[in-house]
């Protein structure tokens, strides 16, 4: 687990991620005491903690394009600077005496805007600092390093709050940031960037979406995480009650039941190595949510205190080690330009089950009680490990998936620019006729393949009067769009393609076409005026 820590950019990131999550948990601390000094309002006191939780559901597939489309290291240092210049405004306004609870909410929005686009820059760029071999390691680091801060974050703030108010703690949570800002400013590995323009925000986020639902390995991962996310979110949405209620209590026992769960997340980073290693993946993640569901039913029919905590211990290992599994296998089975929308897929998967199970378990508590939400959540969760038999969690290796070398620019006599489309590609196969059953399984595979890297309207067609001819057509809304596709394959995706070409019995080579749908401006309507393309080739780079 701490080989990753020997790299020293990894060991200055990771030292810097845990001093910065530590500071936006002091600083949510700090703003809760603040809102219950000024107002007496229950509501909003509970809002604090939502608006600064709520930018991870609202902004992270846009922060994951971010992190895709620019370099990760300038993402990330500008995102820390917003919340930096959150904080440092609450200690302004709370030094002042100037802080009202509409500012307190705001700026509260603004800090955790600023995580929301850390985050998926911070994950993705983790296999631009460690070798692929150090990435299961690295990651449950990452891991380690914000639930570390969730166990002593609480305490601490409530410590600092007591000794010197919400000031102080306003104070140190924005210089528990700075760290992270000089981590950022040093010297990192220089990423490869498309040559290509970047994307369009929303389309660079369709893209991730896309790529990930024509992913059956990363689909199965994201399923399983909104699972995750939903069936168990019952302990996280009802933990104050688990205290009031269950265990007649008060403050001091939810946050020791808090911090047992952090705790055992904890545990969970450790554990995964060993899990993996003797039941494989899929075996790990079914008996730990199948022993997640057995201490989640304990916790609804315990009113020990005691017995409560080794539950909940139990819990957050089993959570964590589910969670570290997805999100480790899911790194492992990406390319890079789809890295940071991948990773943020898989947050936005686990936040909105986590969402979710806030409304459904708060319902199902209100009309049977807090015991019987969380034994009905239990049992749902110990039986979900079926799911692995439709969507099991793949084994994403020990190596990265490799991005294959981009093919040449086709060489075309119309002048297009990158906006010019729709773009429509036929390429046709003569396949002998005992080979067509194989054949089309395979271009069902490559056509997946087109799919996820852009295409749309995929099809194939067989040559009614010659059995053996094979037509394939697909499309792409403009010429760039064409064009990344033939940048984004990754080498097993060659592979394929290269596979179905080897089908091909002709005495020529297959044949690809490329046409340029609706061609308004690619020809010259009045006589006199010649065709743009007619003598000219267009250069590409």
């Amino acid at each position: 687990m701490a080989a990753p820590l020997r790299i020293p950019r990894f060991r200055l990131i990771w030292t810097a991620s845990v001093l910065s999550n530590l500071g936006l948990l002091i600083q949510g601390v700090g703003a809760a005491w603040a809102m219950t000094e000024s107002t007496g309002d229950a509501t909003l006191v509970a809002m604090v903690q939502s608006a600064t939780l709520l930018p991870m559901l609202l902004f992270t597939l846009p922060a994951g394009a971010m992190a895709d489309m620019y370099p990760r290291r300038v993402v990330a240092l500008v995102s820390v600077f917003i919340s930096l210049c959150g904080v440092s405004t609450l200690f302004g306004l709370s030094l002042v005496g100037a802080i009202t609870p509409g500012a307190l909410l705001a700026l509260s929005f603004v800090a955790g805007c600023g995580m929301a686009f850390f985050w998926p820059s911070w994950q993705s760029s983790v296999t631009e600092d460690v070798p692929a071999e150090l990435l299961q390691p690295a990651v449950g680091l990452n891991s380690l390093s914000y639930n570390s801060a969730r166990v002593a974050g609480p305490a601490v703030g409530g410590l600092i709050v007591a000794a010197g108010g919400a000031v102080i703690a306003f104070a140190i949570s924005a210089f528990l940031y700075l760290p992270m800002i000089f981590a950022q400013l040093r010297a990192a590995p220089e990423r490869q960037m498309p040559r290509l323009p970047p994307e369009r925000l929303g389309r660079a986020v369709v893209s991730g979406v896309r790529y990930v639902f024509h992913s059956p390995a990363i689909l199965s991962i994201v399923i399983r995480a909104f699972a995750l996310g939903a069936l168990t979110g019952s302990v996280h949405t009802l933990m104050p009650l688990i205290a009031r209620d269950l265990l007649s209590s008060g403050a001091n026992i939810f946050g020791f039941l808090l911090g047992t769960f952090g705790a055992g997340a904890i545990i969970g980073v450790f554990l995964m190595p060993h899990l993996r290693a003797r039941f494989g993946v899929e075996g790990s993640v079914s008996r730990c949510i199948f022993a997640l569901g057995l201490s989640i039913i304990v916790v609804g029919v315990s009113r020990s205190a005691v017995l409560t905590a080794a539950a909940l211990l139990v819990a957050g290992a089993m959570w964590m080690s589910v969670s570290q599994f997805c999100n480790v296998n899911l790194q492992m089975l990406v390319p890079r330009w789809v890295a940071g929308r991948a990773v943020a897929c898989f947050q936005a998967a686990i936040s909105g089950g986590i969402a979710l199970a806030g409304v459904v378990w708060g319902l199902h508590s209100d009309r049977f009680g807090v015991g019987s939400a969380l034994v009905t959540s239990g049992v749902l969760t110990g039986i979900s490990f079926l799911l692995g038999r439709l969507w099991p969690v793949p084994d994403g290796g020990s190596a990265y998936v490799a991005s294959g070398e981009s093919l040449p620019d086709p060489q075309i006599r119309i002048a297009v620019s990158g906006r010019s489309g729709p773009i429509t590609i036929e390429v046709e196969y003569r396949v002998p006729q005992d080979r067509a059953r194989a054949f089309y399984r395979l271009i069902e595979a490559v056509q997946l393949s087109r799919k996820r890297n852009g295409a749309y309207a995929v099809s194939i067609s067989r040559d009614l009067g010659d059995p053996e001819i094979w037509m394939e057509r697909y499309h792409f809304p403009t010429w760039d769009e064409y064009l990344r596709q033939r940048d984004r394959m990754t080498k097993q995706e060659r592979e394929l393609q290269d596979q179905a070409l080897a089908y091909h019995a002709g005495g020529s080579p297959v044949t690809a076409r490329r046409f340029l749908e609706r061609p308004y401006g690619s020809v010259r309507w009045n006589e006199e005026s010649a065709d743009p393309g007619f003598d000219n080739i267009l250069p590409l780079n």
